[in-house]
């Protein structure tokens, strides 16, 4: 295993089932680390934002944390996780034969080797080349109508089977739907995607 000194301030830590994209339905590890400077203004876990006040971890002590849940998937979220380097702790993983999943508007520097790689853009931060050339699943949070066409401007710097998702924000859910599916019938390459962990009361 990864000995190395690095820490990463972790906001939660948790074993539940994969809400949402193309992973949804399937138990995952989530880690969410602290710390973004997207600040959106939807964002449903605005106390991720800040750094202070959480444990720094090594990638020797989640490692531990996982092995001890059972799970065979980690998903590393935020907060913006791409804020941090994420090489040692994707190695660490990777040690352990654990799959490692990503989860990030990719504004930063890429890092990490990851095995599945979503990257949610968003319009207060543009994502990086980097992250949408290597994106195995785009999943756009459609907040306004306008956020449609938005999305579509990333579409040729993905890969060609990247996975194209929209999601109504959850508390403009009643609004956006219908203008979401809409959009889906003219553009079939788009999917939609429910925040199901929602529906059914888990993290």
């Amino acid at each position: 295993m990864n000995t190395s000194e690095q820490r990463w301030p972790v906001m939660e830590q948790y074993l539940t089932v994969q809400g949402e994209g193309a992973n949804s339905g399937r138990s995952a590890y989530f880690i969410r680390l602290a710390g973004c400077d997207v600040g959106c203004v939807w964002c449903d876990v605005k106390e991720s934002w800040p750094t202070d006040g959480f444990p720094q971890k090594s990638a020797a002590e989640l490692c531990l944390e996982v092995q001890a849940s059972g799970a065979k998937y980690v998903v590393i979220t935020g907060g913006e996780p791409s804020m941090y380097n994420l090489d040692d702790l994707c190695a660490a993983f990777h040690t352990m034969n654990l799959q490692v999943w990503i989860e990030t508007s990719g504004s930063h520097p890429f890092s990490g080797t990851w095995d599945w790689i979503c990257v949610s853009p968003k319009k207060f931060k543009a994502p990086r080349p980097d992250w949408l050339s290597k994106a195995n699943e785009f999943k756009v949070v459609v907040f306004h109508s306008s956020d449609l066409t938005w999305a579509q401007q990333f579409v040729p710097q993905l890969p060609a089977n990247c996975m194209l998702f929209l999601q109504p924000e959850w508390e403009r859910r009643d609004k956006i739907t219908e203008d979401i599916l809409r959009f889906i019938h003219d553009n079939p390459q788009w999917r939609l995607s429910l925040q199901t962990h929602k529906y059914v009361g888990i993290p």
